[in-house]
């Protein structure tokens, strides 16, 4: 990869940057702030986020991509132009060439839909990988190998579970549940038990700080502040992480199905790899507290964790073309 060149995740939630030789040089919410009579652009990324829920009517504040796919195209390849521009500065002349990760299981009218809009962007050129991929690169593993790895990727939008050899994808399996849906459990668990509303930056806070789904030996304990829906006040309420177990059980119980399945259907060979090798566990969906103990525990199979899981999709992603070249040189020899 040139110096110019870079890899994106361009996640529901968050955009990280990957430039080679820099490392991650951006991470900022993927949200836009617009005017909606007007069409005009107000804020991109983390001053649009500060936003969300405090806007005037005529000032939307939104996620451009759902569930790990463009939703509003427009928007989309503006937010893109933006984040490459500040990631490379706006004096490069050469136009970079961009690797891009997608969720395992989107469509070639999703990937396509990617690919334009980092077109026209600003790139020259389009890569696209998918994210479970991508967390292997980004991870260290020699992909390259027939050997078997397993890659569950637990971002805001999805979660995608895949088994990869020889630098791809042998199965795989995206559920459309993840960081996202464990903020919405938050915010029907507070309406149901204490008939307190919160936003969703509010059930998100709570989500990093005391969510979890197995109990603890010591229970962290958040007061948490809404409206109360019963007389329509400000309201205070006293929420331990251990009570949110019941919040998230629906969506994690649905996530290690998923895994189950794609186990049941991992070939014999490649099955005893991963038993041997464990399985790669990222995404920021990932850093929810006891997740990686319940996956465990259901596999029987040992989890791999990273020092940083929300950053390892976006340098795979910077790494990919360097493999692709690796590889085209073994083929030539």
């Amino acid at each position: 990869m040139a110096g110019s060149d870079i890899g994106i995740d361009l996640g529901t939630s968050s955009v990280l940057v990957y430039v080679r030789g820099q490392g991650v040089v951006l991470k900022e919410p993927s949200v836009v702030a617009y005017d909606k009579d007007t069409n005009e652009i107000k804020a991109i990324g983390e001053e649009a986020r500060l936003m969300i829920g405090r806007t005037p009517g005529n000032i939307a504040a939104v996620h451009p991509l759902k569930q790990g796919v463009i939703s509003e195209y427009t928007i989309t390849e503006r937010m893109l132009r933006y984040f490459m521009q500040k990631a490379i500065g706006r004096k490069t002349l050469k136009r970079p060439r961009v690797c891009v990760g997608v969720p395992s299981g989107a469509t070639e009218v999703e990937r396509n839909a990617v690919r334009q809009a980092a077109m026209e962007a600003g790139a020259r050129d389009v890569l696209i990988i998918e994210e479970p991929v991508a967390a292997a690169l980004g991870a260290g593993i020699d992909i390259s190998r027939a050997c078997g790895n397993m890659v569950i990727d637990i971002g805001a939008g999805t979660t995608d579970v895949a088994v990869i050899s020889l630098g791809e994808t042998v199965l795989s399996q995206t559920v459309r549940i993840a960081g996202d849906n464990f903020d919405a459990d938050v915010i029907r668990f507070l309406r149901k038990k204490h008939h307190l509303l919160v936003g969703d930056r509010t059930a998100e806070d709570i989500k990093i700080r005391i969510g979890s789904v197995s109990s603890r030996v010591e229970t962290p304990s958040l007061k948490v502040k809404g409206r109360d829906l019963m007389n329509g006040l400000p309201k205070t309420v006293e929420l331990s992480g251990d009570s949110l177990v019941e919040a998230f059980e629906e969506d994690v119980t649905k996530i290690l199905a998923a895994i189950r399945q794609v186990l049941e259907e991992t070939p014999p060979e490649l099955s005893a790899d991963i038993a041997t090798r464990g399985i790669l566990l990222s995404g920021g969906g990932s850093m929810l507290y006891g997740i990686d103990d319940r996956i465990e525990e259901m596999t029987g199979i040992r989890i791999v964790s990273v020092d940083d899981p929300m950053s390892i999709v976006a340098i795979g992603t910077g790494r990919y073309v360097e493999f692709l070249e690796s590889r085209q040189a073994r083929n030539r020899t």
